[in-house]
């Protein structure tokens, strides 16, 4: 049945990934792929990530005072869910677990549809923030933000594993 919660874990990490996704040029390293520990990183450290990511970035970018407020409705937008740290506890991940061993497959495949449908509600929303703020920007300061943000490697364009800047593997 765990295989039934990965699509709840993978929710609650797309939700930060928006933020580290785009900050991630900063120059901090992940490992080559994802260990047991970054998939069931604690929330608190995840947020303290995101913050040195962000903070770096803000830094690169160097924002003038009237593009605070775009900055600040852009970090607003890219964070997680107030109830992420709740979903990732280990009491609360086995009461979902059994409230998804009770369902019937329909109904594990609409409350899945469910979840997606929310999934790409908060990543429009991250979008449409990241656009809007990237509009705020000199020119200069979207070819810095173009660069902080593109990720090349084994994670690909979203920022995953191997992602972190890091040049292609060889071989």
């Amino acid at each position: 049945m765990k295989s039934v919660f990965k699509p709840l874990l993978i929710s609650a990490l797309v939700a930060t990934a928006g933020l580290a996704a785009y900050a991630q040029g900063t120059g901090a390293s992940m490992p080559d792929g994802p260990s047991m520990h970054q998939r069931h990183m604690d929330p608190a450290k995840m947020q303290e990530m995101m913050a040195k990511r962000a903070t770096a970035l803000k830094a690169k970018l160097n924002l003038g005072a009237t593009q605070e407020a775009a900055w600040a409705t852009y970090l607003a937008a890219m964070q997680p869910p107030a109830d992420m740290g709740a979903r990732m506890d280990p009491e609360n991940r086995k009461k979902m677990q059994d409230e998804w061993a009770a369902l019937t497959t329909p109904q594990r495949i609409d409350k899945m549809n469910e979840m997606k449908t929310r999934r790409d509600a908060e990543m429009v929303k991250r979008g449409d923030a990241t656009k809007s703020f990237y509009a705020a920007l000199s020119p200069e300061q979207q070819k810095v933000f173009d660069t902080s943000t593109m990720h090349h490697g084994r994670g690909g364009p979203h920022g995953g594993p191997g992602g972190a800047g890091k040049p292609p593997a060889k071989g």
